[in-house]
């Protein structure tokens, strides 16, 4: 009887207990905008290796990272990524950049001997306290030999409250970072 009574009360102080539940994030793409080439258009098909998407320790972990003041960052417990950010970072940008480089071949993979490759740090990929989202870095293009690189830094205001919001907002940053090197590179070529 007592260990009946042991149960009953290990089962009502559990259920009086508060559950957290643990969120998963992934950076949106849309798919729909997502280009494929196939086949050689009519010139030689312009290719680009996305090398390597580089995050700092603080940023690099599961947690989704939150900067309360200008000098503290918080890194959430209950809020995390679905998949390691710097794959999530190289995923997306990979379909943004085929998406905005028509004609081009845009891969996480080595294409071959006569392809660009790009490089990317990001130094800031975060929330704000004043209702900002944060993405920082730089990015290093290699044209066969040519070196480009060049710092970047997007603040938009995030839309919404909550962690939702702030990954979406991320991704838009995000999304307008890799319009801006595909700007650069189609300049260049």
């Amino acid at each position: 009887m007592k260990q009946w009574m042991m149960f009953v009360m290990v089962l009502v102080l559990s259920a009086c207990s508060s559950t957290t539940t643990t969120k998963l994030y992934q950076l949106p793409v849309d798919h729909n905008a997502v280009s494929s080439v196939s086949g050689k258009t009519g010139g030689a098909q312009k290719l680009l290796w996305v090398s390597q998407i580089s995050v700092p320790d603080f940023l690099a972990g599961s947690g989704v990272v939150y900067q309360t003041s200008d000098v503290n960052y918080v890194v959430a417990k209950q809020n995390l990524w679905a998949s390691p950010l710097d794959q999530q970072l190289r995923d997306t940008l990979v379909a943004n950049l085929s998406t905005a480089l028509p004609g081009w071949v845009v891969s996480s993979q080595p294409l071959g001997n006569d392809q660009d490759s790009l490089s990317v740090v990001i130094s800031g990929f975060q929330g704000r306290y004043d209702g900002q989202v944060v993405v920082s870095g730089e990015w290093l293009l290699n044209q066969k030999g040519e070196y480009t690189r060049r710092p970047f830094s997007v603040t938009l205001p995030q839309q919404g409250d909550g962690y939702d919001a702030m990954v979406k907002g991320l991704a838009a940053a995000w999304q307008q970072e890799a319009r801006s090197i595909a700007a650069q590179l189609q300049a260049q070529h």
